[in-house]
């Protein structure tokens, strides 16, 4: 009993600490700090890491933040890339995510990024985080998160990482969540994405209050290579639809993929599954990963019910998941359309999404 009275003193100074030098260092402008009210997340903490140029990480994890901490009771910590000049969101910084010390506290970490550069002393809070086992969320452009140099002490956390690096090939992307980049299996702003729950994984405690079709996005279905590795276990199967709408018709028979013809149904992607993960040998954690999760898509309840539902199953809470959670937007929410962005940065800057 003293040693755990103890340890909630040390993790109660820590919070303390982190939101006194938060304020000292204009933590309140480069990141978001979201107080958890009453629900079953109270007492943990969730830090949401975006960065991307494409899909508004910043829009989604900014919204899911809110969600969790209004709704459930989570403390939650939204970073973005930051320009050091403005201080503004800028989704093309690649070398730059101020705030990830957040992570020594964090009860679970959910990651949007896409392709960064970070610096060895940012990297090394997201390795340690890793490195400890706690649980990990990958949404959308996760799986090829990093794009490191190869003279980098971090080069293994690349999405094509080929070194010698014992069981790090491929990456972050493969290596925690399950796959790094493989393509554009739907055709990119063309054809969306219908849920389909698969067959094997009725019953988790992610899908409850989730039937086939609750879940859909503007954004394409992701290809990955089957099956997927080690323990992982498909959850929601991507049906990719002809057109951009929720209640377009799926496509039939062979379609046009890059430079062959597949049959883009049969069989069709997983866009969401688990698996458990270990650093070098380290404490086994838990991993939910999805290849939707634009802001777009957060416009979807069934989107938003499963992710919800996932935070609650990464931290140990899957018996207080039912199938009628409140995963109601807090707020104006109106994100924009995907696409690449040739602006230095997003013009607003994280007090902007608050």
């Amino acid at each position: 009993m003293a040693i755990c009275k103890s340890m909630s003193v040390v993790r109660f100074c820590f919070v303390v600490v982190f939101v006194f030098v938060s304020s000292a260092v204009r933590g309140d402008d480069l990141w978001n700090t979201y107080s958890g009210r009453d629900g079953a997340g109270h007492g943990k903490t969730v830090v949401l890491i975006s960065g991307d140029e494409e899909y508004r990480s910043e829009e989604a994890l900014s919204q899911l933040g809110k969600i969790l901490s209004t709704r459930h009771g989570f403390d939650c910590v939204v970073l973005y890339a930051i320009d050091e000049e403005s201080g503004e969101i800028a989704p093309n910084e690649q070398g730059n995510i101020p705030g990830l010390k957040a992570l020594g506290n964090a009860d679970l970490m959910v990651i949007a990024t896409r392709f960064r550069n970070l610096p060895d002393g940012q990297m090394k809070e997201i390795d340690d985080y890793l490195r400890s086992g706690r649980p990990v969320i990958g949404m959308r452009t996760a799986t090829h998160a990093f794009k490191v140099p190869k003279d980098s002490p971090y080069a293994h956390y690349s999405f094509n990482y080929d070194g010698d690096r014992q069981g790090w090939t491929q990456g972050f992307g493969r290596t925690v969540l399950g796959e790094t980049w493989i393509s554009h299996h739907g055709h990119h702003k063309h054809e969306s994405t219908r849920g389909i729950i698969a067959s094997e994984a009725k019953g988790h405690p992610i899908l409850r209050g989730i039937e086939n079709g609750d879940i859909w996005g503007p954004t394409d279905v992701y290809g990955v290579r089957l099956p997927l590795p080690a323990d992982s276990t498909p959850l929601v199967l991507g049906q990719v639809l002809e057109n951009m709408g929720p209640d377009s018709d799926p496509v039939q028979g062979m379609q046009k993929n890059g430079k062959k013809k597949i049959a883009k149904n049969d069989p069709m992607m997983p866009v969401a599954w688990v698996k458990t993960y270990a650093i070098e040998g380290g404490t086994r954690g838990k991993v939910f990963t999805t290849t939707m999760g634009a802001s777009t898509d957060l416009v979807s309840e069934g989107v938003r019910r499963m992710i919800i539902n996932a935070c609650y199953w990464a931290v140990g809470l899957e018996d207080k998941i039912s199938g009628d959670l409140d995963v109601d937007i807090v707020g104006n929410f109106e994100p924009t359309m995907y696409g690449f962005r040739k602006e230095k940065t997003a013009g607003i800057t994280p007090d902007d999404l608050r």
